[in-house]
């Protein structure tokens, strides 16, 4: 019998691209998203079923998983995929966006796993999936509230992975490093046009600009194709392995993050982000 994975955040980037490869490979998909009128060529693949979820709307999230169920029999793979960047200053981003980023990032994908635990536990089966980022590993200036709600995302699958390690239910986390080929920068654009302007740190916006203009061009060219195997992997290998990093722009961070002192650590990430003052 085909395996069921339910998706959340399809409509575009990551979510689209992995309702397209779990589709081709046979599996059913339960393809979520805010507004399913977004999701007509998903809609359109064999054992595709698109359907409304808000990860904030706990309403949804039930009604998403109930439809799922009955229409293929059961869910073997959870991907929290729905999620944004919130980029600013934190001085001048309000409590307001803080709470939103980390309800779409932290308490909506606490939410979807909640709510679908009761039918893996009865299973004694199921992955779940948690997108996070190199974000969740480093703390990237002018992106502290993104990088804070990731964090939370990957310390919380953490733990989660032992307690339902108990139960034979895997937890696994991907970590992608840019992926300029998704709305994802278009979206934290519109969302830093939010933020409020202080002309105090105008000098380091502008230097920070500089090497996150850097980093984008550095970016794998095929981002996408390699996050999208690495979550097909990590749906398939039958292993506890927890943290996959696919792409290679992120690798040498993370690599220092985990591999080295932490006074190594600091002077290699200082040496990007604050300015020399010679």
């Amino acid at each position: 019998m085909s395996q069921t994975v339910l998706i959340t955040g399809t409509s575009s980037g990551f979510g689209k691209a992995a309702g397209r490869r779990f589709a081709s490979e046979g599996w059913n998909v339960i393809a979520t998203m805010r507004n399913p009128e977004a999701g007509q060529a998903l809609a359109g693949l064999e054992n595709v079923l698109v359907t409304r979820l808000d990860v904030e709307d706990r309403a949804s999230i039930d009604s998403a998983i109930t439809a799922g169920i009955a229409r293929f029999g059961r869910i073997d793979v959870v991907l929290n995929n729905a999620g944004y960047g919130l980029f600013g200053i934190f001085e001048g981003v309000s409590r307001e966006a803080v709470q939103q980023q980390f309800d779409v990032n932290v308490f909506g994908a606490m939410d979807v796993v909640r709510a679908v635990l009761p039918h893996l536990r009865a299973n004694r089966a199921g992955t779940i999936i948690n997108v996070s980022s190199g974000a969740g590993a480093i703390g990237f200036p002018m992106a502290s509230v993104y990088s804070a709600s990731k964090f939370a995302l990957e310390g919380w699958s953490e733990a989660l992975s032992y307690e339902l390690g108990s139960l034979g239910i895997k937890v696994k986390i991907i970590e992608p490093g840019g992926a300029p080929q998704t709305n994802f920068m278009a979206r934290m654009g519109g969302e830093t046009a939010t933020v409020e302007p202080i002309s105090d740190y105008v000098p380091f916006l502008d230097q920070i600009g500089q090497v996150y203009g850097g980093m984008a061009e550095a970016a794998d060219a095929d981002a996408v194709e390699k996050v999208i195997a690495a979550i097909h992997e990590a749906a398939t290998d039958g292993t506890d392995r927890l943290r996959y990093a696919p792409t290679n722009d992120i690798a040498p961070l993370l690599t220092a993050r985990r591999g080295s002192s932490e006074d190594e650590y600091r002077a290699l990430t200082r040496g990007m982000f604050v300015a020399s003052q010679a």
